[in-house]
């Protein structure tokens, strides 16, 4: 079903806004340098560089999981850095996140893995898939039946194939009704068709639900076939931010040329 956000406190249709973010860490890392950008709702924003241009940095400033050093990052209205525990905790509920190691209990069936995605608007403990309410477990099979798995609910999760697990975490993700969508290498593990299918089913979801989706990729290819915007990171700095619409195969390739360059003038400057 898709859902109709209330933008009333979103600053219009941006979901995510980053002024001069900065992040350091000890001793002297600069993981991110002056970063502005944006992303709207409804728009997939895939985040292209090399391991260590600054794409998960980037990604966990989204959530809090990090704060900045200096500048400021603000996701659905509200000021992250800023955020008490509490209000941290609700903007976290609104933000569904999918990793490349998919961090799905292997011995857990299907069903209770993506019920797991409702623990944050549950009270207590749940031992085991009877322990969730029935409109949670009639959820969980409605992803299920979205990522066309619902078929294996009762099977364990370690049963499934990589894009099986993958496709069961994002159903998982989606369980939150999550407003901002956020996917860190989601295909990294996976075969070239698995990818496809599963960045096809992000796009998918992202237009269904009106969300907003930050998707960290390696693939060129991919990037230019499923997203709307491609922010190009190197080294911490954004050297891209342009439409898909706008670029082709050889100017997406360019944010890693930048590197090879700098490299050959780094080693003639020696």
């Amino acid at each position: 079903m898709t859902r109709q956000n209330d933008n009333s406190d979103t600053g219009g249709r941006e979901a995510v806004r980053f002024d001069g973010v900065t992040k350091r860490f000890p001793p002297n890392v600069t993981a991110l340098d002056s970063v502005s950008l944006s992303a709207r709702f409804g728009e997939v924003v895939v985040l292209l560089g090399l391991s260590g241009s600054g794409k998960s940095t980037l990604l966990r400033h989204v959530d809090g999981l990090q704060l900045p050093t200096e500048g400021s990052v603000h996701v659905l209205g509200v000021d992250v850095a800023a955020a008490r525990p509490k209000a941290l905790r609700r903007l976290r509920g609104r933000i569904g996140f999918v990793f490349q190691q998919f961090h799905l209990v292997p011995t857990l069936t299907v069903l209770e893995n993506v019920c797991t995605g409702a623990l944050a608007r549950l009270r207590g403990p749940r031992l085991g898939l009877p322990t969730y309410p029935r409109r949670i477990r009639e959820a969980a099979l409605d992803q299920l039946d979205r990522v066309g798995l619902a078929d294996r609910a009762f099977q364990r999760a370690d049963t499934l194939s990589g894009g099986q697990q993958q496709r069961v975490a994002i159903a998982r993700a989606m369980l939150q009704e999550p407003e901002i969508l956020l996917a860190d290498e989601p295909v990294a593990s996976l075969d070239p068709e698995s990818s496809h299918q599963v960045m096809e089913l992000i796009k998918r979801v992202a237009t269904e639900d009106d969300l907003t989706v930050l998707c960290s990729l390696h693939q060129v290819d991919l990037a230019l076939a499923w997203g709307d915007r491609i922010v190009g990171l190197h080294t911490g700095r954004v050297v891209m931010d342009t439409p898909v619409a706008d670029i082709d195969h050889a100017d997406a390739m360019s944010i890693y040329a930048r590197v090879g360059a700098e490299n050959v003038a780094d080693a003639a400057a020696e």
